[in-house]
Formats: structure tokens, sequence, C-alpha cells
């Protein structure tokens, strides 16, 4: 049974660029690529779970989207003459969410892959229309909630908060049904034999259960990675997918080197948790860190990088000729050269019980999430920095008030003007300098913070249940195996930071000496948070991605 669904996006006002009708014209440039073939009624052209590796543009008789509900069809939207299928997973190969079938007879242009993103990468008039559709298609998945993936678990849990994080920063749609406020979730729980001592579960297309699971094992189940050959040799390996990594990805990519890039969480790095950017050049009115990134990310694979998400560089080796990563601990590819791009986490403060409250009261990131879980109450946001600046602002908008907590007496040193003078001008926003969060208190979630004051030394007990520390930076080198020299602080030193000591050390091999934002080691650059001496900036981060990849090439012709 089929029940009618509109498809009137829930995102984009603009039906057109959603479902749009391509003309005779750009039909036959997608002919003389594809294959033109039948379709009878009926026909299943695609099964959800299936690689997501065909493209069809209907030419007479149509064809429509459906997703499963309940063992029962639902139609999502019908493609006639001039309209072609494919969302975001056409760029990144993982498994489609939804059926494709033929509702009338007809032709259809078959287009693999490969052959799309050739089509991208040279057609700019059919780049900027497939690009947006499928980019604004799968926003719509995700605002439906049309996806494969059922969430079950609390507000209360912190591996609630993490998955949701995973899936929401990596664009995958979910159900979500949380234990303390859905009724019909206990005929869920016997239906797949979990309790909820499990949560969170994740039932990952319909059958396989997991218990709490890492996120490794969620982009192996939802096939993240499958269209990835992890064992071939590269031109480029890019660890990190942060805005510098990204940037590194789509300059190599697009300048025609093989491209692998390696990130263990998600998108975006430590930006793509900012609520809003307002001082990168090109969005006067501010961009998302998550919208950032994800279109970054689509851009890297529409010039033909390949990125492998959930799984983390857990080793590296060093060869006189080419570098070793080793992934997850176990699989290990090699390449011509590495672009380190890990950046950095917020410090943890010295708290005993930190650990028990993180996603749980305490967290690290300001996202619409967050922003969700504090609404109407008050929180603290611990920091002076830019991003603590961001969270504050974007916080004030649901909180009921925003206490910053300040170690120095001000913000105006660590902080750009035009966040300074808004935190100011805020009435939901009190900042609070020479005070520190001292202890926390709480069962299940965070109940008291503790603060002092430092100048006076008296505390002072607050009924917050939501603080968000964004304070200092660790960088991600700890993997590294000391294989290319770091700075007293853990960061990577490059170019001419490095002292004749360091290269002494690390043998170096050449005549010449390191480029610019090159290691230790021929071939391995850093950029980014991780970087000694880096610049705290997205666009900072971005440039240094692009200068890594022009300096790769000279790498490559020695």
């Amino acid at each position: 049974m089929t029940t009618q669904a509109p498809p009137t996006p829930l995102v984009s006002s603009r039906v057109e660029h959603v479902y749009p009708t391509l003309t005779a014209a750009q039909m036959a440039r997608i002919a003389a690529r594809g294959r033109v073939r039948p379709i009878v009624r009926g026909e299943i052209l695609i099964e959800p779970g299936q690689p997501s590796v065909r493209m069809f543009v209907v030419i007479t008789g149509s064809i429509e989207i459906l997703r499963m509900l309940d063992g029962m069809e639902q139609l999502v939207v019908t493609f006639g003459p001039g309209m072609f299928s494919g969302e975001g997973a056409m760029l990144t190969g993982r498994p489609v969410v939804v059926q494709i079938r033929a509702a009338e007879p007809g032709e259809v242009i078959e287009l693999d892959r490969a052959t799309l993103l050739s089509l991208i990468q040279t057609d700019s008039e059919l780049s900027e229309i497939l690009m947006r559709a499928f980019l604004l298609r799968r926003l719509e998945l995700i605002a439906r909630g049309y996806g494969d993936v059922v969430l079950i678990g609390s507000v209360h849990c912190a591996g609630t908060l993490r998955i949701k994080e995973f899936l929401t920063r990596n664009g995958h749609p979910y159900a979500n049904i949380d234990l303390e406020t859905d009724a019909d979730v206990q005929a869920l729980l016997d239906r797949f034999h979990v309790s909820t001592d499990d949560v969170p579960v994740l039932i990952c297309r319909g059958t396989v259960v997991l218990r709490n699971p890492t996120n490794s094992q969620i982009a192996d189940c939802l096939g993240f990675n499958e269209s990835i050959d992890q064992t071939k040799a590269r031109d480029v390996i890019v660890i990190g997918a942060g805005p510098s990594g990204l940037s590194a990805a789509v300059y190599a990519a697009s300048e025609g080197l093989d491209v692998l890039v390696i990130e263990g969480e998600a998108p975006g790095g430590q930006a793509g948790a900012s609520s809003r950017i307002e001082n990168y050049m090109g969005f006067p009115t501010g961009i998302s860190g998550q919208d950032l990134a994800a279109r970054a990310f689509g851009q890297a694979e529409k010039f033909g990088a390949e990125i492998m998400i959930g799984k983390a560089a857990s080793g590296l080796s060093c060869g006189p000729m080419r570098s070793t990563v080793e992934i997850d601990g176990r699989q290990r590819t090699t390449a011509r050269a590495i672009v380190v791009a890990t950046g950095a986490s917020y410090r943890r403060l010295p708290l005993p019980n930190l650990s028990t409250f993180e996603g749980a009261g305490i967290y690290y990131g300001a996202t619409f999430m967050e922003a969700q879980l504090c609404r109407g109450e008050d929180i603290i946001v611990v920091g002076g920095g830019n991003a603590a600046g961001q969270a504050a602002v974007f916080l004030a908008q649901s909180a009921a008030r925003v206490h910053m907590l300040v170690r120095s007496g001000g913000l105006a040193e660590s902080m750009s003007r035009y966040l300074v003078r808004r935190i100011e001008g805020h009435p939901a926003i009190e900042v609070r300098t020479h005070t520190e969060v001292v202890s926390l208190e709480g069962e299940r979630h965070l109940e008291r913070v503790q603060c002092r004051n430092t100048e006076d030394g008296t505390t002072r007990l607050h009924d917050v249940r939501h603080v968000f520390m964004m304070t200092g930076a660790v960088p991600s080198t700890g993997w590294l195996n000391g294989c290319i020299a770091l700075d007293a602080h853990g960061f990577i030193k490059t170019g001419p930071d490095l002292s004749p000591e360091d290269l002494a050390a690390a043998r170096w091999p050449l005549t010449r000496a390191p480029y610019l934002l090159e290691t230790s080691r021929p071939g391995i650059f850093a950029v980014g948070d991780v970087r000694a001496g880096n610049v705290k900036r997205v666009a900072s981060a971005v440039g240094e991605g692009s200068i890594a990849i022009a300096s790769i090439h000279k790498v490559l012709t020695e």
C-alpha cells in the first residue's frame, strides 16, 4: 500500500531547486555520457541499503521515490520527464535510504557514479543544478527524518548526545525516540529484544541492533566507507576533516591528485561545532560551522576526494619514500605525501568527576542540539576566546541567562571586538571575570556548579544544569608515535620553526630546508590548529590547507 506525501520541501522554499526539470539540451549532454534504457511499471531500480552508484534521468514515463515505514510504502516524490533521481549519497557513494521504482513505463538515462562525478567536474551548468539539488534533497531527508536509522535514547545519557551529534554532523537522517517522553517506546524495545539498560540503542536499517555503539561501528553499519578502497596507495592522505583538512582535500583533488581524507568523527572539526562564524570573508551574515563543513565536504567529493568517516588515524610510520598511516589500529595505507590536520580539542578542567557529566551537563560545542537541551534555563559558558563568545551569543537566544566565566580580567585581549561589543550589549549575558569552576555536583545529570573568584577567594554555588567549556587547546598529536618534531606543548613544528637539532634528530635527508608548512619529515605537512604557531581563525586554516598542497606538488616532483 502506498500513501501519498506531498513533495513540498521542508527546508527550501524554492521547489525548482530541489526538484528541477532539465532542458532538452541539458539532457542531451547527460545522455552522451550515460546509457539510455527502457523501464517497465513496477521495476525496482534501486533498493534501500544498496550503494548509491546510479542516477536516473527520466526521458519518458515516471519514477517514484519511496520509503518504507513499518512495512508500508510511503511516497516521497514522483519524477517525470526531465527530472532526475539522486541526493547527497550520490557524492559519497553511501547506501541509499529510499527505494527508486518505475511508476510508468518509459525510458531513462542511467548514469554511474564515476561518470556523474566526471560530468559535475567538467560541465559547470549541470554541476550547479545537480550539486544544489543533491545537497538540498539530503537536507529534506534530514528534516523529515527519512532515514534508515532509529535512535532510542535519553536526554540524560551522554552516549545519546554523542550519537545524535555524529549522525547530524555527518548529514545522516534518523528518527529519534526518547525514553523519557515516548509512550510507545516499550513496544519497540520488546520488538528488538533490548532493555532500557542498553541505551543508547541504534536500530540500523530495521534489522541490526547496536547497543551504545562507537562512531566506527555506526559508520560500518551505515556503509559510510563501503565505496573506499582503504588499501590503495594515494598521492595525498589528509588526516582530519576540519577547515584546514577539507581545504587541502579540495585543492589537491581539484588539481588532479588522488586524495584520501581520514576523519574519526565528523567534518568540520572544532569549527563544525560552532553555532555561527561571522568573521569569515564572503559570509557577511555569518554561517554555522556545520553548514560551512557540509559545503566544503561536498566540494571535496565533487572533485573526487574520498573521505573516510568514523575511522581515526592511530599511528604514523615514516619511511624513506612513502609514509604509512595506521587506521583504527588495524588497516594501513600509504601515500606519497601526508597532511596532518587533526586539530586540537578544548582543554578539560581538572575536576574529579568531570567525565561523569560530559554529555550530561558538560558540553564542548554549542549547536542547535545543545541549545534545545538548555532552553529557558540558566547556563554557564567557560572561556574568553571567540568560540566561547560565539557560543554565549548563540545560546542567549534560548537560555534564560548566560553566565560567562573568564579567568582573566576581561574579554578584550582574547576575543574579536565585534563579539565583545555584542556580549556587552546583550541583556541576557553576564560576564564574570577572575572566576573559575571548582566543583560539579549531581547524580545522573549535572545539577549544581561551584565557582570561585580568584581575586578574593570567595565561592558561590549555582543551580545550573548546563556548562559549556571552551578553554585552551590540546593538540591531537598523541598518535604520531614520535615520528615528527613537536614543541613543548605537543604542537607540530613546521618550516622555519624547526631547529637544526630537530632536523638532525629526524635525519632530514634533503639539501633543501623544509617548506613553510612541512614537518621534520619530507612530504609530511601540518596545517590548522595542530600546528605550532597557528592562527586560530577559520580563514587561516583554509589558507594553510591550500598552501600545503602548493608545496606538495613540489615534493611529488622531487
